[in-house]
């Protein structure tokens, strides 16, 4: 057994199974539905179907993150049992919770000054960051020693590829991502951005894609372009989507035909409470290791 611990946030997009198998612990982000308060805590307080339908009915979000006395609550108990800590934050380009683990780490390894708290900003998002995770995983059942893991991780993050598309731009325009105009004009027309994320961690639009079939073989054909080894990528893809699984599964047939030599099946995750709170249902978000990433 490994004398450390992975850890990451909920905003990692893994189902609560995948983690607990892949041995990844996870602290969770907390959100606002109307005025009440939950965990992110995937799916277990209200189902992310009844989530998002609140949304489309018009129900008011807003997200907190995970503060440093949380971080501490969640690291110490594996201190105290002796174990090291690798903690994956949520992107620095979209949270401030880099820094809040930061400083639990900082306050933690003055009254563990034997203990090694490492902390890395992913650059990453969603099942992206779940990818991530799932892979630290591997290489540590592999045998791959702390400093190591640190060390690869922190040189690799931004091979990590995030594409995604959306079909429901008001909540872009409710976020301000967008403008009211370019939100109506675009829902007129039919058009779906494609949007990546670059390599400080912003999410960033890069085409404007006129129908919903389009954009699906359009968002394979970045990863043809991008993906570790082209069309010989052997190694897992994951896809997270929020409310729209048919349009997430019918990206992962795509990409499956794709590329023959995956490592299974496209694993299809939904979009978390915290994530899709910014979404909105409509999205569909793929993921894979290829080049690195550029601005």
């Amino acid at each position: 057994m490994s004398n450390y611990v992975i850890s990451c946030c909920s905003t990692a997009d893994l189902s609560a199974e995948h983690f607990n198998r892949r041995n990844i612990h996870y602290t969770c982000f907390h959100f606002e539905l109307d005025g009440k308060q939950y965990d992110d805590d995937l799916g277990t307080s209200i189902s992310f179907n009844d989530f998002y339908e609140a949304m489309k009915n018009g129900a008011e979000t807003k997200t907190s993150q995970i503060n440093a006395d949380e971080f501490i609550e969640s690291f110490e108990p594996f201190l105290r049992d002796g174990k090291d800590i690798l903690h994956v934050s949520l992107s620095s380009g979209l949270s401030g919770v880099f820094n809040s683990a930061s400083i639990a780490k900082d306050m933690l390894e003055e009254k563990y000054p034997d203990r090694k708290i490492y902390i890395v900003d992913s650059l990453g998002a969603s099942s992206g960051y779940g990818l991530i995770m799932d892979t630290l995983a591997t290489l540590r059942d592999g045998g791959m020693p702390l400093k190591e893991l640190y060390d690869w991780i922190t040189g690799n993050r931004l091979k990590m590829h995030h594409w995604f598309f959306s079909t429901d731009l008001s909540f872009y325009v409710k976020g301000g991502r967008i403008s009211k105009t370019s939100g109506a004009i675009g829902g007129i027309l039919g058009i779906c951005p494609l949007l990546n994320m670059d390599n400080e961690g912003h999410l960033v639009p890069r085409n404007k894609i006129r129908t919903k079939a389009k954009v699906i073989k359009e968002i394979v054909k970045c990863m043809e372009a991008h993906a570790e080894n082209g069309h010989d990528y052997n190694k897992k893809c994951f896809i997270s989507h929020s409310a729209c699984y048919d349009d997430a599964r019918q990206v992962a047939e795509l990409v499956e035909d794709t590329f023959p030599h995956l490592d299974g099946k496209v694993v299809i995750n939904n979009i978390g409470t915290t994530i899709g709170s910014h979404t909105g249902p409509g999205t569909v978000a793929l993921f894979f290791w290829g080049d690195e990433r550029k601005n």
